[in-house]
């Protein structure tokens, strides 16, 4: 609960340092237009990404396998693309992190390999014995 209120304060921060500095380098103008042209790019590119993602996920179903990676790409995404809104080159840099697939892979790999190492392998079939029974007059109540 701390991280985050700290990380609360810490981000416009963050921004208005960079704003401040980016700013006096190429100009007031050239900033205000880098960052929407950040913004635009980046959920042109998001939604390129999750459509990519959301086939993946399907073609993963149709093989009937959980799309795990998928999921979690997919909301990481969602999150990339909310980062990309927002204004300033902190948030941005992150969110083009989250975005691109390799990046995506490094982050979120080794979250994967511990999720798919403890998943049980399940059997497609119910193991049990049965026994036919001849229907007497016997037999019936």
């Amino acid at each position: 609960m701390i991280s985050v209120l700290i990380t609360l304060i810490l981000t416009p921060i963050l921004e208005i340092y960079l704003f401040i500095k980016i700013g006096s380098q190429i100009g007031a103008f050239n900033t205000i237009s880098l960052i929407f042209i950040t913004a635009i790019v980046g959920v042109f590119y998001a939604r390129f990404e999750g459509l990519n993602t959301l086939k993946s996920g399907l073609s993963q179903l149709i093989k009937n396998e959980l799309p795990a990676y998928e999921i979690i790409s997919g909301a990481a995404i969602a999150f990339a693309a909310l980062l990309l809104i927002i204004p300033g080159f902190a948030t941005d840099l992150l969110g083009f992190l989250l975005i691109f697939p390799f990046t995506r892979k490094l982050l979120f790999g080794k979250v994967l390999k511990n999720f798919k190492n403890n998943r049980k392998i399940k059997k497609p079939y119910i193991e049990g014995e049965f026994e036919d029974i001849e229907e007497d007059d016997e037999r019936k109540l």
